[in-house]
């Protein structure tokens, strides 16, 4: 039985198939569904988890090459919440919400969170 680390059957079923290159979706609880990706729901009340507390859960166990987010969210979130992103994520490269969504159907994956904060959507490319 795993006592530490991410927990989720699921989600470390998903991790272990992502490879060089591959992306990720890590989404808040408005992003829409895409049917031909796996998703794993794990929205259970109102930023219970958020898309930041499953970042901060994934990323010691997952190489990030490139992070991808809207640029709306930037303008739409406080300084604060920002921050805390850019902390985990040095480089984060932002494009508009519409190219964002272009890249979505390419990834292995997506895991729906209930985050609140708008646009906080982020595309994991693993290196």
């Amino acid at each position: 039985m795993l006592r530490s680390g991410i927990l989720n059957p699921q989600i470390n079923s998903l991790l272990s198939r992502v490879r060089h290159t591959n992306t990720l979706v890590i989404a808040d609880r408005g992003f829409p569904f895409w049917p031909q990706i796996e998703t794993i729901d794990i929205s259970l009340a109102d930023d219970i988890p958020t898309v930041l507390q499953v970042l901060e859960a994934i990323a010691p166990n997952f190489v990030i090459g490139k992070a991808r987010m809207a640029a709306e969210f930037r303008d739409h979130n406080p300084p604060e919440l920002v921050q805390a992103y850019a902390k985990l994520l040095p480089s984060i490269e932002f494009e508009p919400h519409v190219e964002f969504k272009r890249r979505v159907p390419l990834a292995i994956g997506l895991i729906r969170t209930a985050g609140t904060a708008q646009y906080s959507n982020i595309i994991l490319e693993s290196a």
